[in-house]
């Protein structure tokens, strides 16, 4: 990369954006009510451990504390008025600190406009949401409810501060009659991608436990942003919503950053590649599992995101649905809402259909991998289209596969009949593909040789939605230069997740790892094996090899260890159940948060980054080599020449 390029990129804004200055009075009052707020939470974990109902509720205090300690730490105040709601949040979250403490939980009993708080499986963080509860709802009546969620919109300081303080403030656009609506914080600014994807259904279990919720009534929304998020959820999880309601947002990746534009440079292959995770465009033969109804005001340019998804989705039999806000730019007209609602509530009074005749699908990953009665547990190759078409009948089941080596029909779908699979009749319920294209039952037998299956599937950002722990090295490093980048990689991995991800990355020493880590999650090992003794343990197990001469080998080529350092995600082989990581975090950067249609992976499931050029807000350093490990997690031969 040429210095003025590097230069260039390193004056891309912060995001979230520098606070202003907090009065030295103001800063003593809430840095003390923040020590005495934890301190209160700290007894309470510990006073509550045998009453697992009221423990379950500590995060509900939890996030008015962050909601405070964040600003202050990080210096994240955007007015003096947020300094006035981060007091009056230090009096709320003691409030609810009180209650539990005398056994009761008055705010889950209330109806309106609530906050709430849950413990994300994938930091530990502790993360908020809003939810609008119906004036018809009574704690113990049991009524199973119909529940919206509305995604949001951007928000370069939509802060936990801001955001729980507009939950309970604003019921949003929409509240139908009798419903509980769900606010996902989204894990802040990211277009729920990556932990902002999974905080969506970790906010929705939350509810699950703690309200009767009908699920096969629940409503996919968002605006914006968020309705970049709602068609995300709409295409990638279709078959769990009665209908969906994206309103403006972006769609895919080419036309809406323009990057086919003439002068243009191609990004890089795999990058490419990368584009089908969350291009809407690429699933909306999906949209055959759930209604969709679109909405943009006729002179926003956002309805670019609609008028891709119409396209996308008249190449596969299906006609979209729109609703146009007249006279109207990025926003809702009232006639626009009131249309959008008839016909929502139209698909909500059917309610979702679990046990479809005919299933049509398609993915090209196995992260998302599921479609009713139908799960793909295997593919030729990821990152091409794989499709499936399925129906039942009264003579049993037809499939027909295309990019797919595995997969399992749910027992109930079946019902003991045949399975026409390509032509080829069988009875079962599992199937696999061998290599002369013979489909036949699947005895599990496969299972025990290593493959790509779902959430084991790669590429490097993967690892991160889900459980996962940094190890730091305290050896010494094959070279300084080598030992530099990992420290500053690192330093920088854990300040840009509680930035982008708004949650305090887990981190311990490679002497530190225990069992438990192990067992429960996906280890981010940095360093090389010189300095990294959990590294130490399982380098030669690894399809990327230091080798004893100085270099690093990647199928039949090499580098120099002392001026490239690896990075790859892979099996772990302490534990072949999760993944390890090498060098890495989430492969996007700061130059990418200024556009959330940017936030996609940017490095696929390996990659050599030779570190004699230096990292810059776009790149680690410069992209040496890269490429995908095949569906047995080898390098690919003609991807390392």
């Amino acid at each position: 990369m040429n210095t003025v390029l590097a230069a260039a990129q390193e004056k891309v804004p912060q995001i979230p954006p520098p606070g202003i200055v907090v009065p030295d009075a103001d800063r003593a009052e809430l840095t003390a009510g923040v020590t005495a707020l934890g301190k209160e939470i700290d007894a309470l974990r510990q006073d509550l451990k045998s009453k697992p109902q009221l423990l379950r509720c500590l995060p509900d205090v939890q996030i008015f504390y962050n909601a405070v300690r964040y600003p202050l730490q990080y210096n994240e105040f955007y007015s003096p008025r947020e300094i006035e709601t981060a007091k009056a949040f230090l009096t709320q979250g003691m409030d609810r600190a009180k209650a539990l403490r005398a056994g009761d939980t008055p705010w889950t009993k209330q109806t309106g406009l609530m906050v709430f708080g849950y413990v994300s499986k994938i930091d530990g963080s502790v993360q908020p949401y809003g939810l609008v509860v119906p004036e018809t709802f009574v704690m113990g009546d049991g009524k199973k409810r119909r529940l919206d969620f509305f995604c949001h919109g951007r928000g370069e300081t939509l802060t936990e501060l801001s955001f729980i303080n507009g939950r309970q403030k604003s019921p949003g656009d929409f509240t139908p009659p009798d419903a509980f609506v769900l606010h996902p914080y989204g894990r802040f600014c990211c277009a729920n991608r990556f932990a902002g994807e999974v905080d969506l259904f970790e906010a929705l279990a939350d509810i699950k436990s703690r309200y009767a919720i009908d699920s096969d009534r629940i409503v996919d929304r968002g605006f914006s942003m968020g309705g970049a998020s709602a068609w995300q959820f709409a295409t990638h999880h279709a078959d769990q919503w009665a209908a969906a309601s994206p309103g403006a947002g972006f769609t895919e990746t080419v036309g809406f950053l323009r990057l086919d534009a003439p002068g243009k440079a191609p990004r890089p292959w795999y990058e490419q590649k990368l584009w089908h995770w969350y291009d809407s465009t690429d699933y909306a033969l999906n949209l055959n599992q759930c209604p969709v109804i679109a909405y943009n005001g006729d002179m926003d340019g956002q309805k670019q995101a609609a008028d891709m998804m119409q396209v996308a989705m008249a190449k596969e039999g299906l006609t979209l649905t729109r609703v146009i806000g007249l006279n109207m730019g990025h926003g809702y007209t009232p006639e626009g809402k009131k249309e959008i609602n008839e016909k929502v509530d139209a698909f909500v009074a059917k309610g979702r259909n679990t046990l479809p005749q005919q299933i049509h699908f398609t993915t090209w990953t196995l992260r998302y991998n599921t479609m009713n009665w139908l799960t793909v547990t295997g593919l030729n190759e990821h990152w091409e289209r794989a499709r499936v078409d399925a129906e039942r009948s009264t003579d049993g089941v037809t499939v027909k596969t295309q990019n797919v080596s595995r997969f399992s029909l749910a027992p109930a779908a079946v019902s003991g009949k045949p399975v026409t699979v390509d032509g080829q009749k069988l009875m079962g319920v599992q199937f696999v593909k061998d290599r002369k294209g013979s489909w036949s039952v699947d005895k599990g037998k496969a299972d025990k040789e290593l493959h790509k299956v779902s959430s084991l599937q790669g590429p490097i950002d993967d690892a991160f939605m889900d459980r996962f722990v940094m190890v730091r090295p305290t050896g010494k490093p094959i070279n300084a230069q080598v030992g530099a980048w990992v420290d500053s990689e690192m330093n920088r991995a854990v300040r840009e997740w509680r930035a982008t991800f708004r949650g305090e990355a887990p981190v311990v020493d490679d002497s530190a790892v225990t069992s438990s880590d192990i067992a429960s999650g996906n280890l981010v090992l940095w360093g090389d094996p010189s300095s990294n003794a959990v590294l130490a343990k399982i380098a030669a197990k690894l399809p990327i090899r230091w080798g004893t001469d100085g270099s690093i080998k990647v199928g039949g080529k090499t580098y120099p260890s002392g001026t490239s350092v690896p990075v790859l995600i892979y099996p772990n082989p302490l534990n072949p159940r999760h993944y390890v990581v090498i060098n890495s975090a989430t492969t996007f950067r700061e130059a990418d948060y200024t556009n959330n249609d940017r936030q996609y992976a940017h490095l696929p499931d390996w990659a050599i980054i030779d570190i004699t050029t230096p990292p810059t807000k776009s790149e680690p350093g410069r992209i040496a080599d890269a490429g995908f490990f095949d569906e047995q997690w080898k390098v690919k031969a003609n991807e390392a020449k």
